[in-house]
């Protein structure tokens, strides 16, 4: 059985107070392992040993020394995919082509993409001529500091490695606390740092859960410099409460309630093709995926037939079984909430086209946390069903007759993180995309992005971006430095 320990200033420790939790697998109901829980000393000595770092041999590195030490790790974790992709698949118990493709591919990509990333984005610099005589303004980056680093259970590599490339690449140090749900891999990269040399207390985990515990100890402490966070936006609220004491920056990629709008022009092979992607990757548990489809009326009911037979292809498994293309809710309590919400769609008038129950399975997988593909039409404007954020594999489908309808329907809504548009008509997909409230349009695609691009969302959904120099520009002080020189 597995023991998932803290990781703390280079060295793997149990906690002060020797509590521990069950991390349970989605996929059987089985024990993966045991995991320590973090009480507030060791918080303490996570964020203690952080501070430390950054006065030691951490800030001896120019930019050069740490792009390449960055670069080391991606290929240490390459080299490892193995076990990154065995302790990820374990902890989601997604299919383990889509967590070798996606989760372990981007876990290593992220640490190379922001080694690349420092050389183009360097400091500004100003000449000015006044009454002081000739100025020399020149602008610096210097690092934020201690950075809380709070990640998911969805993509747990994928956005913890997000948030810790580019906070190690400006020179700060990271104290990292994952998901209760998923905390191996981010275990994982303890080994990782020490084996790239990443000095002690650079990188620091602490295990736990939120209130009164790891995430509570960790946002409110006042050796923290800077939150990132990924989540529910409920979670973001508490979290910016506890920010404010002390005025610390946070960035927020939180929730929402995303749309997809399909035009009759659009080639209905690919939009099928995409939209089940968008709507059902990851069993439906990604925050940029689509729970609201808005399709035009003359191709409305072929597209909705020719959906729901799409989801026949989604075969449920175990994450190695190589028929294997859908996986379990992450938990029996987060299907719970799935199910409350497909009851509720019932009472509000759903039609159900597919799925709105959970998955019968045989054997030992009858104990794993599995839910049938979902699709409803039929429910009015105002359900609760198409404002709340569900977070499974769930989406509604609506006719529409006009684009100023389409674009009404998909901006009425407190999130705004993306949108989805499938149209072969170019003027009308660049002016239908400047008028959605999103941060992100996919249009007749999803889920590609360079990651040099903005990440985020609008509302509810978030504040700041992360990517390229938007999270360069978070993990960063701006200093001005004005030198006088050749007075007059």
């Amino acid at each position: 059985m597995t023991r998932y320990e803290h990781f703390i200033n280079g060295r793997y420790r149990p906690g002060a107070a020797g509590r521990t939790f069950d991390n349970i697998s989605p996929v059987d109901g089985g024990l993966i392992g045991k995991v320590c829980e973090a009480d507030r000393s060791d918080v303490d000595l996570a964020v203690a040993s952080a501070r430390a770092a950054l006065d030691g041999p951490w800030a001896q590195l120019d930019t050069a020394a740490r792009a390449e030490l960055l670069r080391r790790i991606a290929d240490e974790i390459e080299s490892r995919a193995d076990l990154f992709l065995e302790a990820e698949c374990a902890d989601t118990g997604k299919p383990s082509r889509e967590a070798e493709a996606l989760d372990v591919a981007r876990g290593a990509g992220n640490f190379r993409a922001f080694a690349n990333m420092l050389y183009p984005h360097g400091d500004e610099a100003f000449a000015q001529s006044g009454a002081h005589g000739e100025l020399l303004n020149v602008g610096q980056r210097v690092p934020k500091g201690v950075i809380a680093v709070i990640s998911p259970w969805n993509l747990p590599l994928l956005l913890t490695t997000f948030k810790v490339a580019p906070a190690l690449a400006c020179g700060n140090t990271v104290v990292v606390k994952p998901s209760e749900e998923t905390p191996a891999t981010a275990t994982l990269l303890g080994d990782i740092m020490n084996a790239c040399g990443v000095p002690p207390g650079v990188f620091n985990v602490v295990n736990g859960f939120g209130p009164d515990s790891a995430g509570e100890f960790l946002v409110s402490h006042p050796g923290v410099d800077a939150i990132t966070f990924t989540g529910e936006t409920r979670t973001g609220e508490v979290i910016m409460r506890a920010a404010a004491t002390g005025l610390r920056n946070v960035s927020m990629e939180c929730g929402g309630k995303n749309p997809g709008i399909v035009f009759a022009d659009a080639d209905l092979n690919r939009a099928v093709e995409g939209t089940l992607r968008s709507c059902f990757s990851n069993t439906g548990q990604v925050c940029l995926g689509t729970e609201r489809l808005y399709v035009e009326r003359p191709i409305f009911d072929e597209f909705v037939a020719r959906l729901v037979d799409a989801t026949k292809t989604l075969r449920p498994g175990r994450s190695f079984d190589p028929d294997a293309n859908w996986g379990p809710l992450i938990s029996k309590e987060h299907r719970r909430k799935v199910l409350d919400y497909c009851a509720l769609a019932i009472e509000e008038g759903a039609t159900v086209q597919t799925g709105g129950c959970a998955l019968d399975m045989v054997d030992d997988l009858a104990y794993g946390a599995w839910m049938a593909p979902t699709i409803w039409t039929g429910l009015p404007d105002g359900a609760r069903v198409l404002r709340e954020e569900i977070f499974g594999p769930c989406c509604h489908v609506r006719p529409f007759d006009n684009e100023a309808e389409a674009l009404a329907l998909a901006n009425d809504t407190d999130y705004g993180l993306a949108t989805t548009v499938w149209t072969e008509n170019h003027n009308r997909a660049l002016c239908v995309s400047h008028a959605l409230n999103a941060g992100l349009v996919w249009v007749n695609s999803w889920y590609v992005r360079d990651l040099r691009t903005a990440f985020g969302g609008m509302g509810q959904s978030g504040l700041g971006r992360e990517g390229g120099r938007h999270g360069l520009d978070f993990y960063t002080e701006h200093k001005n430095i004005c030198f006088a020189y050749g007075g007059r």
